[in-house]
């Protein structure tokens, strides 16, 4: 539960998130005027008919030569300057576009006190997905519920009194934009328009249902609840776009909204709200974590400002919150039928949001996902798979136009309309390793639950045809003959060069999950040999330099007092498996880590919590937890980048996960990084790759049982200190449920 003593001040720093997946909203709490800030995730600028036009980030005239050029150049000179190579490769961007809030559902109440007293709340409860705020005035305790239900697709709201006759409100609709009308008649209001950039058209319909009382539509666009008992309302919101290349358009929104809105409001509101506890609820409720935590009567913004270290029961309280509230985060903004959430989840407040609110293939996007398996929410990728399927296609065109080969490739960042090729942005503009990157996700989807129908319908599609691109573009390295990725990039830092330890290591892992495979589902034994082949010869982006770090380019080029935000050469140390605890890689990444330092922004702190938890270390891996809760956190425990960025808050939830559970080697790890912070606890509901579904409990930091519940069958090994041999393998059966106690 997160809960404050007065309404939200602000968006980012205070008001409360509710979402479904494809809508968001954003409660604010305030007395006179309740505010409610809302999102449909496919409102977008850019794309096809933008005022500015759009090439999809590909070349809008040939450049024979070019990348040839560039790879020429880095054989001969060893690096080049960003500025160069984006004046090579790089182009102006235009009709980007960006993600758009759809706008504040305002509701104006009569008679509201003018200031919180101390019977003032507002809070969020992670496990029922309600905000509510509640208040006495005159005599009257009053409350609001507000909730956004995946099961119905629209945004809810009740306010109600324990006296009759005392709701009354006006409810109205604001936007920053101009590009639309507002008409009420009835109990229904409509908001309808077309962006003015694109002509993307949008809808969003509110009905209102009262009892007691009366509704008046207003000529302003408006409606008025006079002298209810208790009043109701329903959002439901949508546009005309579509996944579908090249056009990016569908149906006139119209009759969907009608049919949501009515069909939500032709509801009991008691049904409405039960249906969305328990859609939410069979999500959220699989994990459970116990760290010795004890939540005292203290508001959210207070405990994390009197957050220390961690090592107090109030301070575990503040971290167990933290990472269900990355669970929550994720079920309200990434469920099937919306695209995957962005660098926001689906929230936004702003026309010209940091970053469009877009997709950064770099990391974020890969890292908003990095707990889904492991934390028991695998249904929130659908939406990431369908979006890596509907890039294929413009992915394809790009590989074709810009490197004359087959397959598909996406750069550094990309929109819903298939923008995969470039910008001119020196440091992030070339990042064509990304396509491969987010095909772990999926790989790893197939990993965790074991399914063939899964590997052969949806992921190997992808990871073969990303394969193939990077089977047709490796170089040979006249240095020393092996296999590069020639120009590389190590994501937002240094020079160009070839055969960047990042940009090596991605291909690998690809390759690798490819062959991997492959060779599951059968497929043709030349194409496997080609990976075979490709990977005998890949560099495989691993050295130890001067100082004994782990390099972040092929060359030593690395300083030992750059602590710059990205750590890319520890990919094969996490989400990568390449680089296992107690080698001489493990060792060098490690001396990264630490001349990298415990700072950076809040999803680099994120990513630091995965990287020394990989590392066994998870009295370090609490501290950049730690570190992240005191400076990258803000009052409503959004992660700040600054500003607001989500990804932050998914990558911490990962990484409290993996201190508990690891599973990447094909071993079920009990408790591999458990911190000294957390001496006595449990956990429930974690996944493990093979198809295990984890419980863990611990005392003196030792693991003391742990049940395994088996989804498929076959052979486990479960290493951990509870064995007197330091392991257990044995066979297990498809609903088989197995516990394991601590011999001796």
């Amino acid at each position: 539960m997160l809960w404050y003593r007065a309404p939200a001040a602000g968006w980012e720093r205070e008001s409360l998130p509710i979402g479904g997946g494809a809508l968001g909203a954003s409660v604010y709490g305030t007395l006179a005027t309740e505010r409610l800030t809302f999102n449909e995730k496919t409102l977008w600028t850019g794309g096809p008919g933008s005022a500015q036009g759009y090439d999809f980030g590909n070349w809008t005239t040939p450049r024979p030569g070019a990348l040839a050029g560039v790879q020429q150049r880095l054989d001969s000179e060893g690096s080049l300057d960003p500025d160069s190579v984006a004046d090579e490769l790089g182009q102006a961007r235009r009709g980007y576009g960006a993600y758009q809030v759809f706008g504040d559902l305002l509701l104006d109440l009569l008679n509201a006190p003018a200031a919180p007293d101390a019977t003032y709340r507002r809070a969020l409860d992670l496990r029922t997905a309600l905000a509510t705020v509640a208040y006495t005035h005159q005599d009257a305790r009053h409350t609001r519920e507000f909730f956004v239900s995946h099961p119905g697709k629209v945004i809810v709201g009740r306010l109600a009194a324990d006296r009759p006759g005392q709701v009354t409100f006006t409810l109205r609709y604001t936007s920053p934009r101009g590009d639309f009308t507002t008409t009420a008649a009835g109990d229904r209001l409509t908001v309808r328009g077309a962006l003015q950039d694109n002509g993307l058209r949008f809808e969003a319909q509110v009905r209102v249902r009262t009892s007691g009382g009366t509704v008046t539509a207003g000529a302003g666009g408006t409606l008025t609840v006079t002298g209810a008992d208790s009043a109701w309302f329903v959002l439901a919101a949508g546009t005309d776009y579509a996944d579908s290349y090249p056009a990016y358009r569908g149906d006139d929104p119209h009759k969907a909204v009608t049919r949501t809105v009515d069909s939500a409001a032709g509801r009991p509101y008691e049904k409405l709200r039960d249906a969305h506890v328990r859609d939410h609820g069979a999500l959220f409720d699989r994990v459970a974590l116990d760290i010795g935590q004890q939540l005292p009567d203290l508001p959210t913004d207070q405990l994390r400002a009197q957050y220390t270290d961690g090592t107090s029961p109030t301070d575990r309280a503040l971290e167990a919150l933290f990472f269900q509230y990355g669970r929550y985060l994720l079920i309200a903004s990434s469920r099937v039928g919306s695209l995957p959430a962005n660098l926001q989840g689906v929230w936004n407040n702003s026309t010209t949001p940091p970053w469009s609110a877009d997709y950064h293939s770099n990391i974020n996007l890969q890292m908003n996902y990095w707990l889904a398996e492991v934390t028991n929410l695998a249904e929130t990728t659908a939406p990431y798979d369908r979006y890596i399927e509907a890039m294929r296609a413009p992915g394809r065109r790009t590989a074709k136009e810009m490197f004359g080969t087959a397959g598909w490739v996406v750069h550094n960042e990309t929109n819903p309309y298939g923008f995969t090729g470039v910008h001119d942005w020196s440091t992030a503009f070339w990042f064509p390793e990304a396509a491969a990157w987010l095909t772990q996700q999926m790989y790893e989807h197939y990993r965790f639950s074991g399914s063939t129908d899964y590997l052969r319908s949806t992921a190997y599609p992808a990871m073969k045809e990303a394969a193939e691109f990077w089977l047709a573009n490796l170089r040979t390295d006249p240095r020393d003959g092996l296999l590069i990725v020639t120009p590389s990039y190590s994501p937002e830092h240094g020079d160009f060069t070839s055969g960047a330890a990042m940009s090596q290591q991605i291909v690998h892992d690809l390759l690798t999950n490819t062959l991997e495979a492959a060779r599951t589902l059968g497929d043709a034994p030349a194409f496997r040999g080609r990976l075979e082949t490709a990977l005998d010869r890949l560099d495989p982006g691993l050295r130890i330099g001067s100082w004994g770090q782990l390099q972040e380019w092929k060359t030593d080029r690395d300083d030992p007092v750059d602590d710059h935000r990205h750590v890319s050469h520890l990919f094969a140390l996490h989400p990568g498996r390449q680089i296992e605890p107690g080698t001489k890689w493990a060792e060098a990444a490690k001396v990264s880590l630490a001349a990298r330092g415990d700072g950076g922004t809040g999803w680099s702190k994120a990513w630091k919590i995965n990287f020394w938890a990989r590392l066994r270390d998870g009295n370090h891996s609490h501290k950049m937890l730690s570190e992240q809760l005191k400076s990258s956190t803000l009052p409503n425990l959004w992660d700040t980048h600054p500003p607001f960025q989500i990804d932050g808050n998914f990558g911490a939830t990962s990484g409290i996960a993996e201190m508990l559970l690891q599973s990447q080697y094909g071993v079920v790890e009990i408790l591999p990084a458990l911190p000294a912070a957390w001496p006595e606890g449990s956990v429930r509901g974690l996944r493990a790759r093979g198809g295990f579904t984890v419980d863990i409990e611990w005392s003196a930091r030792q693991a003391r049982r742990v049940v395994i519940t088996a989804s498929r069958s076959r052979e486990v090994t479960v290493r951990g200190s509870l064995f007197a041999s330091g392991k257990k393998v044995f066979k297990a059966r498809a609903g088989g449920r197995y516990t394991l106690v601590a011999e001796g």
